[in-house]
């Protein structure tokens, strides 16, 4: 089993957790950003990862795996190969989640919802209720990283490898923009070759 010191590590060592000091999308300041696509490039680690949600619901008899775009798609890919389940994705169709390509979800069926980083839940929240419309059954939600600081509640039992209190700042009360420290570039840490083989 891996432990969250090694989901961290192998999450930094993949630069798919920076520190230093980032302008986030919302406009808040964060001395830490996640970039999943950093880790998610190297289906080796992808394997790993999801291997490990699979183990975690080795027990559930889960039968469908299912998880949003883009992420969601890998996760719940390698999630049902370690799981030897069918493995499905929602996408957004006019802002709306939904189910599409001819994608099924039999009467009953024990779904497992995987997705790659949670802050608010919102997209979970949304994949569990296309499954739920289509007649699924959620067991369980499986989470690379839970970054909500243990604030997401989805009512049934979730797995997170990492959980991560990012703190974040409003540009006037910013500790470093305080102690004069330059905004990071996302995804230059000026290592050339971060992932050591």
């Amino acid at each position: 089993m891996l432990s969250e010191k090694e989901v961290l590590h192998l999450l930094e060592e993949t630069q798919a957790v920076l520190h230093g000091h980032f302008l986030l999308t919302s406009g808040l300041h964060s001395p830490m950003y996640v970039e999943k696509f950093n880790v998610l490039q190297h289906p080796e680690y992808t394997e790993r990862l999801c291997k490990e949600i699979a183990a975690r619901y080795a027990d559930a008899n889960i039968e469908l795996v299912v998880g949003p775009t883009t992420g969601g798609i890998l996760l719940a890919h390698e999630t049902g190969k370690a799981l030897g389940t069918r493995a499905i994705f929602t996408e957004r169709e006019n802002g709306k989640m939904t189910l599409k390509r001819g994608f099924q979800i039999p009467e009953g069926c024990r779904v497992l919802v995987v997705e790659d980083i949670v802050t608010t839940g919102g997209s979970v929240k949304e994949v569990m209720e296309v499954v739920r419309e289509h007649g699924g059954n959620v067991i369980g939600v499986g989470l690379l990283v839970d970054r909500s600081g243990g604030k997401v509640d989805f009512g049934v039992r979730t797995e997170a490898l990492l959980h991560l209190d990012v703190p974040t700042f409003k540009p006037d009360d910013c500790p470093l923009c305080h102690d004069g420290v330059e905004l990071t570039k996302r995804g230059s840490t000026g290592k050339n070759n971060p992932v050591k083989k």
